[in-house]
């Protein structure tokens, strides 16, 4: 088939970001991982049986190893590794049985084909990215396994169509209408109030041994003199501030009342926007705010949250066409677990 053919696949949509299925584990990365109990709880090594394909605990380990280390940190004792193991492995059992029914339905189209140089150019950025492009390495790494390279090859097409079914699922839930939003907004309006909030800038002047509070009160009032001027106030920060933030100007971006200390608090929210406070003279130095912008406490308007609401809408439908698809396609194919 022509690479011009209106069913080849589009480069960008095959190796979209995150789509993929977790990449293969490279050699010896499983060792001295805990016992899994796979051997136990699947005697013959066979997990399930998807229409002519066999999915076994090799499968499910290649799978399961790189994340184990992560499920050991999360655990705080053995039966809760356990029980997360077990999770993980029955999800990774599914994904498993849910790849083999994506690549066949992306197969009823026989004129859909994966051009050979995709998969070319996959395997050449693996062999660069986990076998620190060594040939060898990449060819003891399927001996290892016990497979070929036309084997491999299979596989990578395979994830490259698993991937791109699936971002056509996400594509078909990518648009919400105005309507919906509205209705979203006005059903959660209570999870969309906010507490006082502030655009943050200060400037603060640490505090030296030989400082008293009025050696301090004078070097404010001379940055205080240099602003009255129509200094800017992000300028002097970057001049004259000690605190982690002076490279951005004294920028500490949005910040609520619960966030600060009292003593600042009551200082920074009696300002409105673009005021700024007189100097705040503590242990630590003296400290200078200005807020940029304020908010107070209220309700955001549906125009200020409206992205975040469609964004949320459109992760909820495309999960809901997914397993919709997804659904159906486990309907219609023979697959038995063991």
């Amino acid at each position: 088939m022509s690479l011009r053919d209106s069913h080849t696949l589009p480069l960008s949509l095959l190796v979209a970001a995150g789509l993929f299925i977790a990449p293969l584990a490279v050699l010896g990365q499983l060792a001295g991982t805990p016992t899994d109990n796979l051997n136990l709880r699947y005697a013959n090594g066979i997990a399930a049986i998807v229409e002519d394909r066999i999915i076994t605990v090799d499968d499910i380990r290649r799978e399961v190893g790189p994340l184990i280390p992560e499920i050991q940190k999360t655990s705080r004792n053995e039966k809760e590794f356990n029980e997360k193991l077990e999770a993980l492995q029955e999800d990774v059992v599914q994904n498993l049985i849910d790849r083999v029914l994506i690549v066949k339905d992306f197969y009823k189209d026989e004129k859909r084909r994966v051009p050979a140089s995709y998969i070319d150019n996959q395997i050449a950025e693996t062999i660069i990215t986990q076998f620190d492009g060594d040939r060898s390495k990449f060819l003891a790494y399927l001996r290892a396994r016990g497979i070929s390279q036309r084997d491999y090859r299979k596989e990578q097409e395979e994830d490259m169509i698993y991937g791109y079914m699936r971002q056509q699922q996400s594509k078909s839930a990518s648009t919400v209408s105005p309507v919906k939003i509205e209705a979203f907004y006005k059903e959660h309006k209570d999870s969309f109030y906010h507490e006082d909030r502030v655009h943050l800038r200060l400037i603060q002047i640490a505090r030296t041994p030989e400082d008293t509070d009025d050696t301090l009160r004078t070097k404010a009032a001379d940055i205080m003199g240099e602003l009255v001027a129509g200094a800017d106030f992000g300028d002097l920060a970057r001049k004259y501030s000690s605190d982690s933030r002076k490279g951005k100007g004294g920028d500490w971006g949005w910040q609520r009342r619960s966030d600060l200390r009292m003593e600042f608090s009551d200082v920074i929210f009696a300002l409105e926007k673009g005021q700024r406070s007189e100097p705040l003279i503590m242990p630590e130095g003296a400290f200078m705010f200005l807020t940029e912008d304020r908010k107070h406490a209220g309700v955001l308007p549906i125009d200020e949250v409206r992205p975040d609401i469609e964004r949320a809408l459109i992760q909820q439908g495309s999960r809901q066409a997914t397993e919709r698809w997804l659904e159906k396609l486990r309907r219609n194919a023979y697959v038995k677990h063991f």
